[in-house]
């Protein structure tokens, strides 16, 4: 194993339960193999449509066979004496709190929102080209809250000025509102590795806390 694969095992992100399979937060391969190291969580596995779960040690030994039958199926950490694959997802044996309904009002979740699209041409764009947009502007007593804020293109954004959608000839794609929880979940449900996540995450009112 390369250091690059190394890297790259240690900057997958794990999705943490609850004791009462609740998911509550994401977090880095780190945190999740310290909690599994001190048993203070345990793996929970997607094996051919069903969940398995199993302890640090346990999950050492099913590392070493898959290691050898399906290394393709996982991404992978190296230690001094063996490998080991990187849970999707792990339980906290002791924790029994229900996550938060807040999601934050900041630019990383607008972005998540709108899935970077300019939200009056429609085009998508790097984070770089977009800008957050009052919809009704701040000198006209627009605030700064979800239903407000959109992304808009430096085009867009010069084009409409500090008018109005209506006063500007332009049309919102979609009306903005706050997300019911977190939208940068979904960014990672679009990857084949989180895949395992969904059923854990598709009752609205889970809302997922990134640290």
């Amino acid at each position: 194993m390369n250091a690059g694969e190394y890297q790259s095992g240690l900057n997958c992100n794990v999705l943490v339960l609850n004791r009462h399979y609740m998911a509550i937060r994401i977090v880095g391969a780190r945190r999740a193999f310290s909690l599994l190291f001190r048993d203070l969580a345990e793996v929970v596995s997607l094996e051919e449509g069903r969940y398995s779960n199993y302890d640090f040690e346990s999950w050492c030994e099913l590392s070493h066979l898959r290691r050898d039958f399906e290394p393709d199926g996982h991404d992978w950490v190296s230690t001094i004496h063996f490998h080991i694959a990187v849970p999707r997802i792990i339980r906290l044996l002791f924790y029994d709190r229900l996550p938060r309904n807040e999601v934050k009002f900041n630019r990383r979740n607008i972005f998540a929102r709108d899935k970077n699209h300019c939200q009056y041409c429609g085009k998508r764009f790097p984070t770089s080209e977009l800008s957050l947009d009052h919809v009704i502007p701040r000198s006209l007593g627009g605030k700064a809250m979800w239903e407000n804020i959109v992304c808009a293109c430096t085009g867009c954004n010069v084009k409409k000025g500090s008018r109005t959608p209506k006063l500007a000839g332009m049309k919102l794609i979609k009306r903005p509102i706050k997300p019911r929880h977190n939208p940068l979940v979904h960014v990672h449900l679009g990857h084949h590795r989180y895949r395992s996540w969904k059923q854990f995450l598709d009752h609205a009112y889970w809302s997922v806390e990134l640290k």
